[in-house]
């Protein structure tokens, strides 16, 4: 899963080497923690955070495959 989140986070941003993507897994939930550049921030949001929305709900099914509950967080 979190070869799919790096992979749509790094099409989106200009300064790839800032992307960091931190897993926390827990028995039933996996928090992302994506942390990006403040110049690619905007980017990976969206206009009102249309973006951000849609990166999650393609996470969430991914996760719903693996019986697993997914919450991405965006850290600037």
């Amino acid at each position: 899963m979190k070869e799919i989140l790096q992979t749509i986070i790094l099409n989106l941003v200009d300064n790839k080497e800032a992307v960091e993507i931190k897993e926390l897994e827990g028995e039933k939930s996996i928090i992302f923690e994506v942390k990006v550049a403040e110049s690619d921030m905007g980017k990976v949001i969206g206009k009102q955070g249309k973006l951000a929305k849609s990166i999650r709900t393609v996470m969430k099914a991914v996760a719903g495959k693996e019986q697993k509950r997914i919450t991405v967080e965006f850290i600037g």
